[in-house]
C-alpha cells in the first residue's frame, strides 16, 4: 500500500505544482510540499476500504508546517486526476483568507494604531542595505591596529632585538 501510495503521491504532485518535494510521513502517510507556494498536501490510508485521507495546510514562515486546516476522503479508484481535483479544492480553501471578524488582530508595541491614510512607513531595519563594517568602525580598527604596532615597536626597541 505504502509503495503504491508513494506512486499515487509522485503522479499528484506534477499536476499539482511543478517544484515540489514529495516524503514519508512517520505514520505511514504521504506528504507534497509545495515551498514556493507555502502549502502541503498529505495523503495517508484510512481504516476503510481502499480510502485515502487528503489534508492541506500551510508552510509557516519559518519552514515548519502548521496543522492541517481542511481535509477530505478520496476514493483512489478515481484516479489521479480525480485526486488532483480535490487536492486543488482543498488547497484553495487553504488559501482563502479568514474571516476578519472572526480573527481579532492583536497589536504589538511597534503596531500603531491604524490611520486614515493609505501609504504605510517601511520600518528602518528594512531600508538599510548598505555595508556592514561602516567608516566609524574601519577608524577604530586603525587606531587599536596603531596602538599595537607601537607597543611592540618600544618593546622591542627597549630590549635591544
Amino acid at each position: 500500500m505504502s509503495a503504491r501510495l508513494r506512486a499515487t503521491a509522485a503522479e499528484l504532485a506534477v499536476l499539482l505544482w511543478r517544484e515540489h518535494t514529495v516524503y514519508r510521513e512517520r505514520s505511514g502517510g504521504v506528504v507534497i510540499r509545495g515551498d514556493h507556494v507555502q502549502r502541503w498536501i498529505s495523503l495517508a490510508p484510512t481504516g476503510g476500504q481502499g480510502e485515502l485521507l487528503v489534508r492541506a495546510g500551510r508552510i509557516l514562515p519559518g519552514g515548519t508546517t502548521a496543522p492541517a486546516r481542511c481535509e477530505a476522503v478520496a476514493d483512489p479508484a478515481a484516479g489521479t486526476a480525480g485526486l488532483a481535483a480535490l487536492c486543488r479544492r482543498l488547497l484553495a480553501e487553504t488559501a482563502a483568507p479568514e474571516d476578519p471578524a472572526t480573527v481579532p488582530r492583536q497589536r504589538g508595541a511597534h503596531d500603531p494604531a491604524p490611520r486614515s491614510r493609505t501609504r504605510t512607513r517601511t520600518p528602518r531595519t528594512a531600508r538599510r542595505r548598505g555595508r556592514h563594517t561602516g567608516a566609524a568602525s574601519w577608524a577604530v580598527l586603525l587606531c587599536v591596529t596603531g596602538l599595537v604596532a607601537v607597543y611592540v615597536y618600544l618593546a622591542a626597541a627597549g630590549r635591544g632585538i
